[in-house]
């Protein structure tokens, strides 16, 4: 029966050690203990890599964004391209000149060109 009460004890003294432990982390009470104060600058090297992997996974973030918007543009861009060199080769048909130049009265030669040629002497 000794033992029984023994180990309720222990466990009891555990579960009161676990808690007292957090109550004094939430009171704040832990730093002013000595053993913390030279844990102290690692404490806040931990606090200074953990900004910079929050910085750093905001950084990221921003970039793939930037990187999407950059990819949908080049790909409007790439359309666009393609819309313009096709209409460029449809208006640059012979066929199409000569229909856009006829209302300034200018029109397609029927007579072919002749060769000139000098005579060196």
């Amino acid at each position: 029966m000794n033992k029984l009460k023994e180990e309720k004890k222990i466990k009891h003294k555990k579960q009161g050690k676990i808690s007292r432990s957090l109550l004094d982390v939430v009171n704040g009470n832990f730093l002013t203990s000595e053993s913390v104060v030279g844990l102290l600058p690692f404490i806040l090297f931990l606090t200074m890599v953990a900004l910079i992997y929050i910085g750093n996974g905001y950084f990221a973030e921003n970039k793939v964004r930037a990187i999407n918007n950059m990819t949908n543009e080049l790909k409007e861009l790439r359309s666009e391209y393609i819309t313009t060199k096709s209409e460029l080769m449809f208006r640059s048909k012979q066929s199409e000149v000569a229909n856009s130049l006829e209302k300034y009265g200018i029109r397609e030669s029927i007579v072919p060109p002749k060769k000139i040629v000098v005579a060196k002497n």
